[in-house]
């Protein structure tokens, strides 16, 4: 594709925004359609989430042999994980080698930003539009712009003014950052900041970590892979496959069967040891059927996790500003940690605690609280992300008569099935508001969201169909039985990432889809086989 020149001179099928885990199997599948094809990637490379994301101690909360691609059985065979819970540069590493292996980098266009999607009502056709100055015409765009890539800023002034360095979790530096000798400061105590702490304060002189709101975590338990383990894993990686699409995360976990309080103390109490010895916190929510709809029996695991946090930190105060209290266990993301704990026990680290001391402002020397002024070489920001519908909001996309989805989702947003928008045809959402996305293992997501969207492009192109968006009716029950799901449980408690309560102004909704994937698979389905229920279909679209 040419750098210059009129947006027709660059006409394609499809253009695909991402490339990272999504839209890598987009490409592939949209090249197996035999349609043309082109993506553009505001990274320097493939990876998406993995390519930014390279701070210290970045790794998969997903065990590394179900965080992976299931469409390329010679692929699961022939790679070889080092780790239970996979590290960034050997994920990067892994979707790398997948390019590599179906060359895909060809169709892809890196170090540029999609600015704009603009529908040409008269054509029907998508105009793109980079920061690049770029322009393409498409017939459909699928966005695979990932579901945390929009990072949020922090809600406190001056950080212009510091004198030292400020780094970001999410666009880390490529070279090694040496802290040693150093007064390191951590913004945020989500799922980045508790990973990027411990292997911080391994050089940093001191270290002080600004938390807001304490977080669950459990500890890893990250070891290397058994060799014998993983061929016995691969042997079986079907039935593996198979049987966590039957799971409601996508995640293979043993389930319990009971409520909790129909067992004894003793018998949760063993439970639970085993869920901390096992390493995974799904094992937590799945340990009884009522642990994410019932508060009594979601205070069970919360009560045996505040437990822990008193075993592993000395100072009863330390302990108390780490104890989540004011949302049930599970409601926010939970974190895997490899010596959060331990490390906020040292007399080298600080914890403070902004509920009761509040940051002020950033200055030339540090991080004012109303307490005092905690002076800095290194400010590490770990403040999350805008999710969901960040990355999709901050392109300018226009509709049909030029409505913006900003506009369209000014109260929340607004999707079927989290694959499309009312009035914006032919536009396709990998994991959008509305899927499990998020609430399940995404790369099981991801790749049933692919492959739903080429297969429908098949059947577009071959039943002569100009173009698909969902009828509004449609749209607004999906949008309706996602929030009467969420509020069946007790999701909707805490303010988090989940609602966008994190972010200043958004609209309070609970994004992602809590019926499970199976049941949103059986949706799905049942859809297509409907006749595209639910969407609607035109084949007398205007030519110009």
């Amino acid at each position: 594709m040419p750098d210059q020149g009129p947006a027709e001179d660059r006409r394609v099928d499809v253009v695909i925004v991402g490339a990272g885990l999504a839209g890598l199997y987009m490409l592939h599948r949209v090249r197996g359609l035999g349609l043309s094809v082109r993506v553009y990637e505001a990274g320097g490379d493939v990876g998406g989430t993995w390519w930014w994301n390279r701070y210290p101690g970045a790794r998969c909360d997903v065990p590394s042999l179900e965080y992976s691609y299931s469409f390329d059985p010679e692929l699961e065979q022939e790679w070889e994980w080092t780790e239970r819970y996979a590290a960034q540069p050997e994920i990067l590493r892994y979707v790398q080698h997948v390019a590599d292996r179906h060359d895909l980098r060809r169709d892809i266009t890196f170090g540029t930003r999609v600015e704009s999607l603009v529908h040409q009502d008269d054509t029907g056709r998508w105009l793109v539009t980079t920061d690049s100055g770029e322009q393409a015409s498409a017939t459909w765009v699928v966005t695979a712009a990932g579901c945390l890539s929009a990072p949020k800023p922090p809600e406190f002034d001056g950080i212009g003014s510091f004198g030292g360095r400020v780094l970001s979790t999410s666009s880390w530096p490529h070279e090694d950052v040496d802290v040693t000798g150093l007064r390191v400061g951590v913004v945020g105590t989500g799922s980045s900041g508790i990973q990027v702490v411990p292997r911080l304060a391994e050089q940093a002189r001191s270290l002080t970590v600004f938390q807001r709101t304490p977080n669950y975590t459990v500890p890893a338990r990250n070891a290397p892979l058994d060799p014998e383990d993983q061929r016995a894993w691969k042997a079986r990686y079907r039935e593996h496959r198979a049987a966590a699409l039957q799971t409601r995360t996508g995640i293979l976990v043993e389930r319990g069967t009971t409520r909790a309080l129909e067992a004894s103390a003793e018998e949760r109490a063993a439970r639970f040891e085993a869920c901390w010895q096992a390493g995974a916190f799904a094992c937590y929510t799945a340990s009884y059927t009522d642990v994410v709809t019932d508060l009594a029996a979601n205070e069970t695991v919360a009560e045996h996790l505040r437990g822990k946090i008193r075993e592993a930190v000395r100072d009863p105060q330390l302990a108390e500003d780490l104890t989540p209290r004011d949302h049930p266990f599970g409601t926010k993301r939970v974190c895997l940690d490899s010596g959060w704990y331990e490390t906020l026990d040292r007399d080298d680290v600080t914890l403070v605690n902004l509920r009761r001391t509040p940051v002020v402002e950033v200055t030339a020397r540090g991080v004012r609280t109303t307490e005092r002024e905690h002076e800095l070489d290194v400010l590490v920001l770990a403040t999350g992300f805008d999710a969901v519908t960040g990355p999709l909001l901050r392109m300018d996309v226009r509709g049909r008569g030029g409505v913006s989805l900003r506009d369209a989702w000014s109260a929340g947003p607004r999707s079927y099935l989290g694959l499309q928008v009312a009035g914006f045809p032919n536009l396709f959402t990998v994991t959008g508001p509305g899927s499990p996305s998020i609430i399940s293992n995404v790369i099981v997501s991801i790749e049933q969201h692919v492959d739903w969207i080429a297969e429908c492009l098949r059947y577009l192109r071959d039943a002569g169909i100009d173009s698909i968006e969902p009828h509004p009716d449609a749209e607004a029950e999906w949008v309706q039985h996602v929030q009467d799901v969420a509020a069946a449980t007790l999701y909707p408690r805490a303010a988090s990432w989940f609602t966008g309560a994190n972010v200043p102004g958004k609209p309070r909704v609970f994004l992602p889809y809590l019926g499970g994937v199976p049941v949103y698979r059986q949706k799905c389905e049942q859809v297509v086989a409907a006749g595209y229920q639910g969407f609607v279909l035109d084949r007398r679209t205007a030519r110009a």
